[in-house]
């Protein structure tokens, strides 16, 4: 699994079983609501892959069971960070928090790596090599190709361009922030919604576990959730 490999590779003293077991409990997560496509960033495609291989293991050895799940790709299935180095990662502490408040996502995007090979305001840019550029596909889509012509032809700095960004993302995630702001003052309604959504689930791991049960030869029994 190449994440894993990453962790590793990140935090070579603390290779833990949490870290290698990780995989399977997300596979157990999709199958378990015995789901058919999974919203996922490119970089999750290996885990979608491991979920198949158990679940065609699983399904050889006893019968239909689970569905092999495909993963559900955006048009920007890879978000870079705002190193512009590796993918966006809480832990590697390269990502722009959706519900900061606007001052701290304008600081947090006027201090991204841009274009490395535009040293200079005057020299041309490449907007397809360039973090900020790519963000603007997702959160400026109507003008975006005219913001990317703007730096191939030098007639844009990164300092605006990354200002339009800060702009575009505080723009995009307000109405998530008040949503956040309204729920934060009702937490007996969250507690609600997480208990509803939590006995639906128990439903459908209650049927999951009985299929695979049944299908293993063994006595089906709904207590086990």
């Amino acid at each position: 699994m190449p994440s894993y490999k990453e962790r590793v590779a990140q935090f070579p003293d603390n290779q833990n079983y949490g870290l290698l077991g990780y995989p399977v409990l997300q596979a157990a997560d999709i199958l378990l609501r015995r789901a058919d496509r999974v919203p996922v960033g490119e970089d999750q495609a290996p885990h979608i892959e491991l979920t198949r291989e158990i679940a065609r293991r699983f399904n050889h050895l006893f019968g239909q069971v689970f569905p092999e799940p495909q993963g559900l790709f955006t048009e920007i299935p890879r978000v870079m960070g705002t190193d512009g180095v590796s993918k966006m990662s809480k832990s590697r502490g390269n990502t722009i928090e959706m519900l900061d408040s606007p001052e701290q996502i304008r600081k947090t995007v006027m201090s991204m790596v841009t274009d490395v090979e535009r040293p200079r305001r005057s020299d041309p840019g490449h907007p397809e090599r360039c973090n900020v550029c790519s963000l603007h596909r997702f959160f400026s889509p109507d003008r975006y190709e005219e913001i990317w012509q703007g730096e191939r032809e030098a007639r844009t700095g990164c300092v605006e361009v990354k200002r339009w960004l800060a702009e575009a993302i505080t723009d995009h995630f307000a109405p998530m922030r008040e949503r956040r702001a309204e729920l934060a003052a009702q937490p007996h309604l969250v507690d609600d919604v997480l208990g509803d959504g939590a006995r639906r689930a128990r439903v459908a791991a209650r049927e999951t576990l009985d299929m695979a049960r049944e299908a293993c030869g063994l006595a089906v029994s709904s207590t086990a959730v």
